[in-house]
């Protein structure tokens, strides 16, 4: 970080007033791109998923609930894991209990991993989270979006985030997709994002970006490298 610089209040205000036009503009050039996404073609989900929940096997169709719309956060649990991606609890941490609010949006939320759902929730009972989460149960939905890479290897053709790369750096990697459920019943994949796509859901990031450090993260070995499960900060971990 740079030594700060103090102005007068006057200099202050012009400064922040070009800037908010920056802002402003960015913020029309946002809600382009949001209609722009809105606005994807669907693509049939027409193999059969099911999924291991706390309410029983179910199908793709059935984590909608009540809801046309069906947001899933891609959270790295390995099928062996003992625990879950520090940086995907992150996230979690930041979308927990936000599934009231997207339900007056006729939409669910729901995390799945490859983890069995037992190890799933004695992990979401650690972290005292309540969001509903599902396990894939080993029937590749995590391959087929892009987020499982069994040996690193990419499966799809398509790479980690649309990149092309055969390879990547880890058997699981994070993402969110969106769905939405025709009134004859039919799924449809709308959209999906990966990598730093993945930003604008991180509420604790988005509030650093406001402050004069920042994130802070340009010294570290990686971004994220300080990120611990909320319980272990102070620790050794």
């Amino acid at each position: 970080m740079t030594a700060p610089q103090f102005v007068s209040q006057e200099d202050w205000l012009e400064a922040r007033k070009d800037l908010l036009a920056r802002e402003k503009a960015f913020t029309r050039e946002r809600d382009a791109l949001s209609a722009a996404r809105r606005q994807l073609p669907l693509v049939l989900v027409e193999k059969n998923y099911v999924f291991d929940t706390v309410s029983g096997r179910k199908s793709l169709a059935e984590l909608f609930g009540p809801n046309r719309q069906l947001a899933v956060y891609h959270f790295m649990f390995g099928e062996t894991w003992q625990e879950g991606c520090p940086s995907c609890s992150f996230w979690a941490d930041n979308y927990e209990r936000l599934d009231r609010h997207l339900a007056a949006r006729d939409t669910s939320l729901i995390s799945i991993s490859n983890a069995p759902l037992e190890t799933l929730q004695g992990y979401k009972e650690r972290m005292g989270w309540t969001f509903e989460w599902a396990s894939t149960a080993g029937n590749g939905f995590g391959v087929d979006f892009g987020v499982t890479f069994p040996d690193k290897k990419d499966q799809t053709g398509q790479g980690y985030n649309y990149s092309g790369n055969n390879t990547v750096h880890s058997e699981e990697l994070p993402g969110v997709s969106t769905f939405l459920k025709l009134d004859d019943g039919r799924v449809g994949h709308s959209y999906s994002t990966y990598g730093r796509g993945l930003d604008i859901l991180n509420m604790a990031y988005n509030l650093l970006d406001l402050t004069p450090m920042g994130r802070h993260e340009d010294d570290l070995p990686y971004a994220q490298a300080w990120v611990r499960r909320r319980d272990m900060y102070g620790t050794d971990d």
